[in-house]
């Protein structure tokens, strides 16, 4: 038995998340009061025969009283024996200003005296102390609906074991570091690709590449490296109840380098853990 929170700025997802969890098989509630949340847990525990498990989205929809209250709330349910989990996700800004503006939708917190900008901001304190409570953090700016699907299915929905879910994803740093990163890996100092004229319209998932990199000792040296250095600190990170972590790794481009460290590393701890996912953020 599990209770999901999903939380997020408005525009980031959450609805899309909601649904996909419910399409696996959560009873979903969107919008419920904080208030609520204590009543929830009584009757899920009360009735955990009857009930599966259970996600519920709290925003910024939510009275300012309420939410206030939440961060407290949620500190209580964990001290019971029922599995709480919080989801955040989020955008930057400019992002979600052009999500309202396409789809012409007004923001929950906008009045005549608060502009969009305004309350995009407002809404991220808000939601500050629940974002620090997060289990997992979603960054949605790069993501389309699609995309985040994937994402929610593939770190939510497909694990068959309650162990530590694992995502590693590779980004360029000419696009900025990854704001939803837990680790991040900085691998611009290895030889690149893209100055082999043959190699450079490839990426890191085609063979040419792939063999490349695999004949450069100081790419094969910084992969040990990590591979060490994860391998002996995860099992501390999940001793310490995270559920999830992100390993970003990061080339100027995100095309080669990161692509391909992203691939070797997460089928090499594919070994050991039973959710491991690769991501190119560049690449979708």
């Amino acid at each position: 038995m599990k209770l999901t929170i999903i939380s997020g700025r408005s525009g980031s997802g959450k609805s899309t998340a909601l649904h996909v969890l419910e399409d696996h098989g959560y009873y979903c509630i969107d919008n419920l009061p904080a208030s609520l949340l204590i009543s929830l847990a009584n009757r899920i525990t009360a009735g955990a025969a009857e009930i599966p498990n259970v996600a519920v989205s709290i925003d910024a929809r939510n009275s300012s009283t309420d939410l206030q209250q939440a961060p407290m709330m949620i500190k209580e349910l964990k001290t019971r024996k029922l599995l709480i989990e919080i989801i955040f996700l989020d955008a930057n800004s400019q992002t979600l200003l052009q999500r309202f503006s396409e789809s012409r939708r007004k923001h929950p917190l906008t009045t005549e005296t608060l502009s969009l900008t305004e309350a995009i901001d407002q809404e991220s304190e808000l939601l500050e102390s629940i974002s620090i409570m997060a289990s997992l953090s979603i960054d949605t700016s790069n993501m389309s609906q699609h995309q985040l699907r994937d994402t929610i299915k593939n770190r939510l929905c497909d694990s068959t074991e309650n162990g530590l879910a694992l995502q590693f994803q590779s980004f360029g740093y000419k696009n900025g570091v990854p704001a939803d990163a837990d680790i991040v890996y900085d691998l611009r100092c290895l030889p690149n690709p893209y100055w082999d004229t043959t190699l450079r319209a490839l990426t890191g998932l085609d063979s040419p590449v792939v063999s490349y990199l695999d004949s450069r000792e100081e790419v094969q040296e910084m992969s040990k490296d990590i591979a060490a250095y994860l391998q002996k600190w995860l099992p501390s990170f999940e001793f310490n109840n995270r559920s999830y972590i992100t390993v970003a790794l990061g080339c100027t481009g995100g095309q080669h380098r990161s692509v391909y460290l992203c691939e070797k590393l997460s089928q090499e701890f594919s070994a050991n853990y039973s959710n491991v996912q690769a991501r190119h953020r560049e690449l979708n």
